[in-house]
C-alpha cells in the first residue's frame, strides 16, 4: 500500500482529520506547536498545561518523536497533561503489532486490555486516557491524555485533530 492510499484511507476512515484546528490554547492556528514527526495537532483540550517539550528517544526497535504538555502543580511540581508519540520501526507492521508493541512498552497485560475501536472504523484504538493508531506500516500515533483531568470525549477530539503534514 502506498503512503497516499494509505493517508487516504485514514482519511476515509477519520483517523485523520484536515479541517482547520479548532479550541486548544491560544497561539495561532497549529496549537499543537507544529511538525512532529510528521503530523500535527489541530486540537488541545482547554485547560491544558503550556509548557511542551519535544524530545526523540528509541526502545524496542522502535522510534519516537515526542511531545509533552506540562501544567504546574500546586506545591510547585509539573504534571504531565498530554504526551503525544509518532513512532517509527518495521516492527509495527500492523494494527495488532502495534497493540502488542504498546503493551509491552506500558507493561500492560495484553489479554487484559480492554480496547475500543477508535470511531470511523480505522485502524486504531482506545482505552482510559490512551488512543493509538496505525497511520501506515511502520508509522503509528500514540496520545495520552490525564485521565484524572480530562475525559474520553476530550481524548478523542485530539485524536481527531491529528493530521500529517505532508
Amino acid at each position: 500500500m502506498t503512503v497516499l492510499t494509505a493517508a487516504l484511507a485514514l482519511l476515509v476512515a477519520g483517523a485523520v482529520h484536515l479541517a482547520a484546528p479548532t479550541g486548544g490554547v491560544p497561539g495561532g492556528p497549529d496549537p499543537g506547536g507544529g511538525d512532529l514527526g510528521g503530523f500535527t495537532l489541530g486540537h488541545l483540550p482547554a485547560g491544558i498545561g503550556t509548557a511542551t517539550s519535544d524530545f526523540a528517544t528509541e526502545w524496542g526497535g522502535v522510534a519516537f518523536a515526542s511531545r509533552v504538555w506540562e501544567r504546574t502543580t500546586p506545591g510547585g511540581g509539573a504534571r504531565v497533561d498530554l504526551k503525544v508519540n509518532v513512532l517509527s520501526g518495521e516492527r509495527l507492521a500492523d494494527p495488532g503489532a502495534l497493540r502488542d508493541f504498546l503493551a509491552e512498552y506500558h507493561e500492560i497485560d495484553a489479554a487484559a486490555w480492554k480496547l475500543t475501536d477508535l470511531p470511523g472504523g480505522g485502524t486504531g484504538q482506545y482505552a482510559e486516557g490512551h488512543a493509538f493508531w496505525l497511520a501506515e506500516p511502520g508509522l503509528a500515533v500514540s496520545l495520552r491524555l490525564d485521565p484524572d483531568r480530562f475525559g474520553t470525549d476530550d481524548l478523542l477530539a485530539v485524536a481527531e485533530g491529528v493530521r500529517r503534514t505532508g
